[in-house]
């Protein structure tokens, strides 16, 4: 053996360390080829570097912003339906149809939605109406506080105040009352009362509580708009909206220095010059992309319910944590479907909230079709205090997929017309033509189109839990 120098290591020992610790002349790279000399990067290779380091970058914020440019595309959608302050609320009477784009509702319940501004209106009140489900959600996407049965009113009703960053004034008692990091939040209201209990709620500014303006009530239902965030590069126009508007402390450094790298900087335009714009361009569709693999594929085996059946809560936390670390393939998973984020949709209990169920393949392991005809034979007892509902999506737009047949494409148990076998169990169809008999059962498909669905269980019951009751697989009839 070599004699070893005074560092403790042996000549051939030192060798093996400077090569490990050095770059090749040559590396080869999804990028393109890098040179360097002794280590040192070419001019090309400085270029060819740090495109590719703003193409990651941007996949990377894609990835991690979509909560943010969903709710900016919400709003959006809500000022194109003349929805501009809180003191209008959006509703669906009755229930949500595949007119609008929205990332998966439901249309078996009605919804509220609005948006509080409290750099506007500075604190804020809302007076949740009795036996609802209502959330809060700052411009993030992050979790603010529940309001009804979930909430610390507990279905009674109650006044809650919200105050904005950095509010140092006064709090006055008789409120439920939560800080918020952003100014801008999201507010969605269901009432199980459906619209007339909707139409209690309250939204007005703390300093008009004594005589506050009286609400307005919008019906969306009818409407054609937009509330989905763009694949394309106006994703980032949308996330530079949301951080030109809040407080840099709303955001964690991390993904605030992913989104300084390429360009959107609180306090600063974003104008990308022809070199960013054109690796933007190109990063966007990449990234949505990889966000559907993630969406429909996900790998994570938590995400695994049984068989080809998904959950969208991956390790059962609102805040997409597991050990302490950050589940990215998780939050983008669920906000690239859905909206509104609470632990009572994380952590459902025996009897409360609700559970959900998706894929996208059949008992063959095949992509859903819409040209082709399936039947779910749903086992008798369906595990549901309330009741369970299958809605089906467009895979592109994932809102109700639009079909010719009704505007809600979904098959519900408490719908009064899904018909039940002798044995309790039930055989829904999804085609593109009804099975003779079995138009109540059926939700139509389109040919040329694949599709998903969400099996939802409202209340779910212990054998949804310990799975002694399970959900079948796709069978293809055709």
């Amino acid at each position: 053996m070599s004699d070893r120098n005074r560092t403790g290591l042996s000549t051939d020992e030192m060798a093996q360390a400077v090569a490990s610790l050095s770059t090749p002349d040559t590396v080869a790279s999804p990028f393109g080829e890098l040179r360097f000399f002794d280590g040192l990067p070419l001019p090309e290779t400085v270029a060819t570097a740090y495109d590719a380091l703003d193409l990651m970058r941007a996949i990377e914020v894609f990835l991690n912003a979509v909560p943010g440019a969903s709710l900016v595309a919400f709003r959006n959608g809500l000022r194109a339906a003349g929805i501009s302050t809180a003191r209008q609320i959006g509703i669906t009477d009755p229930r949500a149809t595949s007119k609008a784009l929205y990332l998966t509702p439901n249309t078996e319940t009605t919804y509220g939605v609005t948006m509080l501004d409290l750099q506007a209106w500075g604190p804020t009140v809302i007076e949740a109406p009795p036996q609802s489900l209502c959330v809060v959600d700052d411009f993030w996407f992050r979790y603010v506080a529940d309001m009804g049965i979930a909430g610390p009113d507990r279905g009674a009703g109650g006044k809650y105040l919200f105050l904005p960053p950095g509010y140092d004034g006064d709090v006055p008692d008789g409120y439920f009352t939560y800080r918020t990091p952003t100014y801008t939040n999201f507010v969605v209201l269901r009432a199980l009362g459906g619209v007339p209990a909707m139409k209690q709620t309250r939204i007005y500014p703390l300093a008009q509580a004594e005589s506050p303006d009286e609400n307005e009530f919008i019906n969306l239902s009818e409407l054609a708009i937009n509330t989905v965030h763009a694949n394309d590069f106006s994703f980032y126009e949308e996330v530079a909206e949301l951080v030109q508007e809040e407080p840099v402390e709303a955001l964690d450094a991390e993904r605030a220095g992913q989104l300084a790298a390429i360009g959107i900087v609180q306090g600063q335009p974003f104008a990308p010059d022809a070199r960013l714009r054109g690796i933007l361009e190109r990063a966007a569709p990449v990234a949505a992309g990889i966000a559907r693999v993630i969406a429909y594929a996900p790998r994570d085996p938590d995400a695994v319910l049984y068989g080809s059946w998904r959950n969208g809560f991956v390790g059962g936390s609102y805040e997409f944590l597991r050990n302490g670390a950050r589940l990215l393939d998780a939050r983008t998973q669920f906000h690239y479907l859905a909206t509104v984020i609470t632990p009572a949709m994380a952590h459902a209990q025996v009897g409360a909230g609700s559970a959900y169920a998706y894929t996208v393949h059949d008992a063959n392991g095949d992509l859903l079709d819409g040209a082709r005809t399936y039947r779910l034979h749903v086992d008798a007892n369906p595990p549901a205090k309330n009741f369970w509902a299958v809605d089906v999506y467009d895979t592109q737009t994932r809102s109700l997929l639009v079909v010719p047949s009704t505007p809600y494409p979904a098959v519900a148990s408490n719908d009064g017309k899904v018909q039940a076998n002798a044995d309790g169990s039930y055989d829904l169809y999804f085609g593109p033509t009804a099975p003779e008999g079995r138009e109540s059962n059926w939700v139509e498909t389109v040919p040329g189109k694949a599709w998903f669905q969400l099996f939802r269980i409202y209340g779910p019951l212990e054998p949804w839990f310990d799975q002694t009751w399970r959900l079948n697989e796709f069978e293809p009839v055709d």
